[in-house]
C-alpha cells in the first residue's frame, strides 16, 4: 500500500482529496498545516498524522479508517447531539482572528478575546474534536456566554494534575512550562484559578506566552533581558509550530488577562 506524504501541508492536501471523493458534496478547503475546513467546520488533522507518523507502512489504512469512522451514520449524528451529551465534552481553545479568513465569523460559536484572538468551543469526543457552530448554540438555547462558562467549568475539571516545570533564568526571571500536550496547553490561560496557581512562583502580574495550541509558557515581568530573550524564543515558536495563536504576551493579573499588543511595548533583544 502506497504511503502518505511526509510532509504535513501535502498530507493536508491528500487527506482533503480523499474527502472530496468520499463526499462530493461537501465543500473542503484547507485552512492550515494540519487543518481541514469541511462545511464550515474545522477538522483537525493533527492526532491522524501523528498516528500516520508512527506507523508510516500503514498510513493509507489507518487514514481510510479515521474517514471511514468521521462520515459514519453515527459521527454524522453527534454533530446534532443534544446539549445533555455534549455538555461535559464542551472545551475551549484560542485561536487568532485569522482564523475568520477561512471561516464565516457569523457561523462560528465564539467569544472576542484579547491580542487579536478569540475563543471557540470543541465538542472532544474519542477520536476527534467537532468545532461548535452558533447555530448549534442557539439549537441548544445557549447564549455563547453561557457556552463559555460551561468550556471554562470542564477545562477546569480537565487533567487537573497539569505538568508544569519551573525554571530560573541567568538573568534573575522566572518561568513556568506547561506541557501535557493534549491540545489545550494554550487554553490553560483560561483556567480560573491560574493566578492563584503561579502567582507564589512568578510575582503577582506576570505574562503567558501561548505562540502555538501545544504552548503554554508563564513568566516573570522582569527583569528585561529575561522578558527580551522569551519574546525572542517566542516569536521563533509562532512562525514554525502548527496551529499558531499569537506572539504577544498575556498579562496574567489578579483580576484576571489583560492584552500586551497595544499596552504594553517589548523591545527585541
Amino acid at each position: 500500500m502506497a504511503r502518505m506524504p511526509k510532509d504535513p501541508k501535502a498530507f493536508t492536501e491528500f487527506v482533503a482529496g480523499l474527502i472530496r471523493k468520499i463526499q462530493p458534496k461537501f465543500d473542503v478547503d484547507v485552512g492550515g498545516e494540519r487543518e481541514l475546513i469541511v462545511n464550515g467546520r474545522r477538522l483537525d488533522l493533527e492526532n491522524l498524522y501523528r498516528m500516520v507518523s508512527h506507523e508510516p507502512a500503514r498510513g493509507r489504512e489507518i487514514v481510510d479508517h479515521y474517514l471511514d469512522q468521521l462520515f459514519s451514520g453515527e459521527a454524522m449524528q453527534l454533530m446534532a447531539m443534544s446539549l445533555d451529551f455534549a455538555r461535559t465534552r464542551i472545551m475551549p481553545r484560542i485561536q487568532p482572528d485569522t482564523i475568520f479568513e477561512h471561516l464565516n465569523r457569523e457561523q462560528v460559536a465564539h467569544v472576542p478575546y484579547v491580542n487579536g484572538t478569540a475563543i471557540v468551543f470543541v465538542t472532544d469526543l474519542p477520536n476527534m474534536t467537532i468545532s461548535i457552530t452558533t447555530e448549534q448554540v442557539v439549537r441548544w438555547g445557549l447564549a455563547v456566554e453561557e457556552l463559555d462558562e460551561i468550556a471554562r467549568g470542564n477545562l477546569n475539571n480537565y487533567a487537573q494534575d497539569l505538568d508544569v516545570q519551573f525554571i530560573e533564568s541567568k538573568e534573575g526571571g522566572r518561568a513556568a512550562i506547561l506541557g501535557n500536550h493534549d491540545g489545550y496547553d494554550a487554553a490553560r490561560l483560561l483556567l480560573t484559578d491560574l493566578h492563584d496557581r503561579l502567582k507564589e512562583h512568578l510575582g503577582g502580574e506576570f505574562y503567558v506566552a501561548t505562540p502555538a495550541r501545544d504552548m503554554f509558557v508563564a513568566l516573570s515581568v522582569d527583569p528585561q533581558p529575561f522578558v527580551n530573550r522569551l519574546h525572542t524564543r517566542v516569536e521563533q515558536d509562532y512562525k514554525r509550530l502548527p496551529y499558531p495563536i499569537t506572539s504577544d504576551f498575556f498579562l496574567v493579573t489578579r483580576d484576571g488577562v489583560a492584552g500586551t499588543r497595544a499596552e504594553v511595548e517589548i523591545e527585541p533583544y
